[in-house]
């Protein structure tokens, strides 16, 4: 059985932090990788040995994946762990990385290709037993079959891009005599943001409940769910706090569905970490996609599960068994997490820049994921997301509370950030009785005009 002891991480932010520190926990030394970007980067401060591969631009450092498996044999390192983004769900990569003889922290890379692909994903989820949205089996190939399929399902449908997501190369097509125009439309974004014209549809859900749930494999057919996450409060797709449990799945779901998604993990073969997400309406689950990474809110899994989500990762990485059997996961209490981004939090528009003043919450239950320190230069080259704030609760309320007072607590000056929006969200009571769906934080910042 291979035993990790250097590690190179691939990426940068916080989640290169989470994973430098779990990594000196299990008594393994990290290597960052950095543009010049990120040269003062406080994961780069404090890895063990630190490379520059490239440029500011992504795609000349952290996309660029030969100066990355350079850096990897430069170093030494037994190990790459891609984080989440980037390259974290490209199969290629993680092709490459396995041909150098390095270890990946990630799943196979044939399920990394088969679920990247929605359309794949979509058939693969359906002979798993995952439940799904009507749709087509496979791509659209012309307005007239989209249209025959449409009147089966019932209008509204929905068109999406087969490859990528974040919104682009999708269409809500209310009507018949729409499908010829925005399927055009779906195509030509599609193929402008992924390479990659392929359609498929699905019939449009009209206020779902975004819900995902947890699931790690050993990678010879034991997995596990660790639970569900609510992610419903988006805004243009983009996930803006998320909570587990969700206010409105109850245990007996939980347990039905999470039985559900663990064996499907487990028929597969999966190994290490993944996300299997859904959208929920009026009781029912339909499947929409799998991340096999890593996720942004993992935290808050963390949080109600007492298991530290990335040490798992690497123990399945090195060939161990899953630390815990189902019967062995106990659910406690309730969490939260708050993206903060360096953003205007009435405009949205991008806010990077000098930090002059920083000072993270603390307290029981208080966690924050950042790498701001005061003298810190946010560059205006990647994701806005500068820190999460995640708490914890015996209760749902509890938890609020505390968020209240952590939010109250946080200083980070020199740039606008989204404090302010978390904080006027918290004062909502449809938001205090976890009364909202997947529409509903745009309606809410809307009225907020």
């Amino acid at each position: 059985m291979p035993e990790i002891k250097k590690l190179l991480i691939a990426n940068r932010g916080e989640i290169a932090l989470r994973i430098h520190r779990a990594c000196h926990e299990m008594g393994i030394k990290t290597v960052a990788v950095h543009s010049t970007a990120d040269a003062d980067a406080m994961h780069v401060r404090l890895a063990d040995e630190a490379i520059c591969i490239g440029p500011p631009t992504a795609a000349e450092s952290y996309l660029n994946i030969a100066n990355i498996i350079s850096a990897a044999e430069i170093s030494g390192a037994d190990a790459i762990h891609p984080g989440y983004g980037f390259l974290s769900e490209n199969a290629k990569f993680a092709e490459i990385v396995e041909a150098h003889g390095l270890i990946f922290v990630g799943p196979k890379p044939e399920h990394i290709r088969t679920m990247g692909d929605k359309v794949e994903a979509k058939r693969t989820a359906g002979a798993l037993g995952l439940p799904l949205v009507p749709g087509s089996d496979g791509a659209l190939t012309d307005s007239a079959e989209a249209k025959r399929l449409a009147r089966d399902i019932g209008y509204p449908v929905l068109i999406k891009a087969a490859s990528g997501g974040g919104g682009r190369g999708m269409k809500v097509v209310p009507t018949e005599d729409e499908m010829d125009t925005l399927m055009a439309q779906a195509g030509s974004e599609a193929k402008a943001a992924f390479g990659d014209a392929t359609v498929y549809m699905e019939k449009y859900l009209g206020n779902p409940r975004h819900i995902e749930f947890q699931v790690f494999g050993d990678g010879n057919g034991n997995a596990i769910h660790l639970g569900e996450r609510d992610c419903s409060l988006q805004r243009r797709h983009q996930k803006v706090l998320e909570e587990a449990p969700s206010p409105i799945i109850s245990a007996e779901e939980r347990e039905r569905m999470g039985g559900i998604v663990a064996k499907a993990m487990a028929d597969m073969g999966y190994r290490g970490a993944g996300t299997i997400e859904f959208l929920w309406e009026n009781g029912e689950f339909y499947f929409i996609e799998m991340n096999t990474r890593l996720q942004v809110e993992h935290p808050v899994t963390e949080a109600i599960t007492g298991l530290d989500l990335v040490r798992e990762q690497i123990r399945i990485a090195e060939g161990h068994p899953l630390t815990l059997r189902q019967e062995d996961v106990v659910f406690r209490g309730h969490a939260i997490e708050c993206r903060i981004n360096a953003e205007d939090p009435r405009t949205f528009a991008p806010s990077p820049g000098l930090v002059k003043q920083y000072h993270a919450p603390g307290g029981m239950h208080v966690r924050v994921d950042s790498g701001l320190y005061a003298g810190y230069k946010v560059p205006p080259y990647y994701d806005s997301m500068i820190a999460k704030l995640i708490v914890y609760g015996t209760t749902r309320q509890g938890a609020l509370r505390r968020l209240r007072r952590a939010l109250e607590e946080f200083v980070i000056e020199g740039m606008k950030t989204t404090i302010p929006l978390h904080q006027a969200l918290l004062d909502d009571p449809e938001f205090q009785q976890g009364d909202y769906t997947i529409k509903w934080l745009e309606e809410w910042l809307a009225r907020q005009q």
